[in-house]
């Protein structure tokens, strides 16, 4: 590993994913739920932006100036070729934290976020984002956290410095980082087949842990190499978190996982007593994480924080703006927590999809309004759990979505072009959420076919084999769907997908 790593996999590129938690709008429900404001962001920063999909997204579906680095100089430079094919100004960077961190030109943050980066980066570099984050983060400023939690990954500590130490110790005989990798999991899974103390079948946590050992073989090397393969590898308690952010004047204010708001999903009821019970927040967290066994944590944290009354609070909910993000019908009432899946009851959650069957825009007060029986803290928990299962989507405002769609469509067409050749980024922005959908390869050849003027499905079908077919002459995409497939796809993506696409600003 080359010093610029600092100890971190850079010869295998990371992958190119998508995270929703680090769009700011995401982050007004939860607080405001909480009883925080949020107001929109001026300025937000993304730290260790991977491939920059994400900020790039955000940049170019919002009016929000981004800024953001990441030490891994190919992957600085694809996103900063995405950020000047959309033209969205985001200022991205291939430096070291302690050098963008030190740097004197950059202003203050509405909004920092880290994905993927906090367990995997030393202590120094830890450090060096804290003292960042107390002196760049505005009072009010919102820092999104992820990060490996226990106790969820504590079975796993040993096996992971097992691979770990088989991979160091190739070095010496094996050039090839991939190979390293792909021997090591092959020990590990060597060594859990002799039936170790460790790991003995008959312990239901045993049983799990050897199941997870054995999964490891269907991971990408991409997923395995920063997953596991970093020299800083620390899951943390949530106590230890706060401990290292309290200097920094910030407060824990909810998860930004959606999901995790509806403990009637995550907690038995005894659960959920003895949750609630606990008033100190770390306490509180400390129990809840035993009780779902919790082993990734996102987070928002706020700094300076000072709440909301309750009118305050209540007509701010009552403004933020929701969209359907799937055709009505094809919306399951069924979500699944850490108790399971759970049906979701249709006298709640039927009349609030009703509401937005149109795909517009809906403020949570216009559907108080519409739906009449149901109190509005009711319909914004609902409403939460919906964008939790990619039924609905956060919405921004008129004005915003109108600057974002210049932007948003120069990327997307880059993107939509960019699958001619390879399937990389399977996500599109859109304006009107501030955010990206996930859309698929064969669908982005779909939507780059109807802008050269290909009007009927047939013809898209036939244009997106073409560009498959051309790839994997090379070798670069085995198993191309025939044209009967294919044709198929785009009757569905005509008569479902589309719509709704167009509807958020994306085509």
């Amino acid at each position: 590993m080359s010093d610029w790593s600092a100890g971190y996999v850079d010869q295998i590129d990371y992958t190119y994913g998508y995270c929703d938690e680090l769009n700011p709008l995401r982050a007004r429900l939860p607080l405001l739920l909480a009883g925080y404001p949020c107001a929109a962001a001026a300025y937000a920063c993304e730290l260790g932006f991977g491939h920059g999909v994400s900020v790039n997204m955000h940049a170019a579906a919002s009016t929000t100036q981004w800024y953001g680095t990441d030490f891994n100089p190919n992957q600085a430079g694809f996103a900063r070729g995405l950020a000047a094919r959309s033209g969205a100004d985001a200022k991205l960077e291939g430096q070291r934290f302690a050098e963008f961190c030190a740097r004197t030109d950059l202003p203050d943050f509405d909004f920092i976020g880290m994905h993927g980066l906090w367990s995997w980066i030393s202590a120094a570099n830890r450090a060096l984002i804290i003292d960042f984050v107390a002196r760049k983060l505005k009072p009010g400023g919102v820092l999104y956290l992820s990060y490996n939690a226990l106790p969820g990954w504590t079975a796993m500590l040993p096996v992971r410095e097992l691979m770990y130490r088989h991979f160091e110790a190739s070095a010496s005989t094996q050039a090839d980082p991939s190979q390293r990798i792909r021997d090591a999991v092959a020990h590990a899974q060597t060594v859990f087949a002799v039936q170790p103390g460790y790991g003995r079948a008959g312990d239901a946590t045993a049983h799990t842990l050897v199941e997870r050992v054995a999964g490891l073989a269907h991971d990408s090397i991409s997923y395995l190499a920063h997953e596991y393969f970093n020299r800083d590898w620390q899951p943390m308690p949530f106590g230890e978190v706060a401990g290292l952010l309290a200097p920094a004047g910030l407060s824990y204010a909810g998860s930004a996982h959606y999901r995790d708001h509806l403990d009637e999903l995550n907690l038995t009821p005894r659960q959920r007593a003895l949750v609630s019970a606990s008033t100190d927040p770390v306490v509180r967290e400390t129990v809840r994480d035993l009780c779902v066994n919790q082993s990734f944590r996102r987070d928002y944290w706020i700094k300076a924080a000072h709440r909301l009354d309750s009118n305050a609070s209540l007509a701010a909910l009552r403004a933020l703006r929701v969209v359907l993000a799937l055709p009505r019908q094809r919306v399951l009432l069924k979500a699944q927590g850490a108790l399971g899946e759970a049906s979701l009851p249709h006298v709640v959650y039927g009349p609030i999809l009703d509401a937005l069957a149109h795909h517009q825009p809906v403020s949570l007060g216009e559907i108080e309004r519409t739906v009449g029986h149901l109190p509005l803290l009711q319909i914004a928990r609902a409403v939460m759990l919906l964008i939790s299962i990619g039924a609905l989507l956060n919405a921004q405002d008129d004005a915003a979505i109108a600057a974002a769609r210049p932007a948003s469509t120069r990327l997307n067409a880059a993107l939509c072009e960019a699958a001619r050749g390879t399937g990389e980024v399977q996500f599109l922005a859109s304006p009107v959420s501030g955010s990206a959908l996930r859309v698929p390869r064969v669908a982005q050849l779909f939507l780059l076919a109807q802008a050269q003027g290909l009007t009927q499905p047939q013809q898209w079908a036939e244009f997106a084999e073409q560009a498959l077919q051309s790839t994997a002459a090379e070798g670069a995409n085995a198993g191309v769907p025939g044209l009967l497939e294919l044709t198929a796809q785009a009757q569905r993506f005509a008569t479902l997908q589309w719509p709704v696409l167009r509807s958020l600003g994306m085509g």
